[in-house]
């Protein structure tokens, strides 16, 4: 067991059940949109529809929680994530500013959790964020940190979250902004077995593919969606949405994406980039 580590109590099953919700881009004003869509508006209706699962354990919000740096977009974020009650757990992602995301979010009860524990499973949170740049790199610290870690728990079932995604997505501009260190990152996974999947957010799209016995997962945003196998900027049709996952205590992972009306959230059709 880890000393560090937040202990979650799974259900009677021994299962646990996640909610990702990621990609939130929240301004300070609500009325400020993002190509299109009023981030906070989405980000409510989203944390409406996701009320109905009942039988969460905890939240996961996997980067990208602000858009405009500001301490009330991420004031604005606890206060409607709080309305699940259910823990929330964060890590950041290149559009967060971390200066003002620690203490704002520590201020609202919501501190940095590196790593999740339950009977069967352990959920490990990394920091990829480069500051000031749209790329991903795990630092020698991170990735020294989880290879303790999972050295530590050997027959955990682990899950692994990151803001940046790991294998490249099949549109040019966005995988020009992946974990630039993903060999690294997949050197150091391989020898542990008991790594179920990579749960990432950034490339605001729903992808789950498997490389070596391990999961990619990839969640749509809460706000704008960027079209799959596009070279250059485009943007999507589909409604924000968020995903749950259930992690069972014989090591799998059941999951579904949930949206949002798409008539309800309209993006900038004519938008070149943001």
């Amino acid at each position: 067991m880890n000393s560090k580590a937040v202990q979650l109590k799974a259900d009677a099953q021994g299962d646990l059940a996640f909610l990702q919700i990621t990609d939130t881009h929240l301004f300070a004003d609500r009325e400020k949109d993002l190509l299109g869509i009023k981030t906070v508006q989405s980000f409510e209706a989203v944390v409406k529809h996701a009320s109905k699962y009942k039988n969460c354990q905890a939240v996961l919000s996997t980067g990208d929680l602000s858009q405009d740096h500001s301490a009330q977009s991420y004031s604005d974020f606890s206060k409607h994530i709080k309305t699940l009650n259910l823990p929330c757990y964060w890590l950041p992602g290149n559009h967060d500013m971390q200066s003002v995301m620690l203490p704002s979010l520590l201020a609202e009860g919501l501190a940095q959790t590196k790593v999740i524990e339950s009977e069967y499973w352990q959920v490990i949170l990394l920091d990829s964020q480069v500051e000031g740049v749209p790329h991903g790199l795990l630092s020698a610290l991170q990735l020294e940190f989880l290879q303790q870690t999972l050295i530590e728990n050997p027959n955990k079932n682990t899950l692994i979250c990151v803001h940046h995604h790991v294998l490249p997505v099949g549109s040019a501009w966005l995988d020009q902004h992946i974990l630039k260190n993903n060999d690294a990152f997949l050197d150091l996974i391989k020898p542990f077995s008991n790594v179920a999947a990579v749960l990432s957010g950034h490339v605001h799209q729903a992808i789950d593919t498997l490389k070596d016995g391990v999961r990619f997962i990839t969640t749509p945003s809460t706000c704008v969606q960027f079209k799959p196998n596009s070279d250059d900027f485009s943007l999507d049709s589909v409604a924000p949405g968020y995903r749950y996952l259930r992690l069972t205590a014989s090591g799998e992972i059941e999951t579904v994406v949930e949206r949002i009306n798409k008539d309800a959230f309209p993006v900038d059709a004519d938008a070149t980039g943001y």
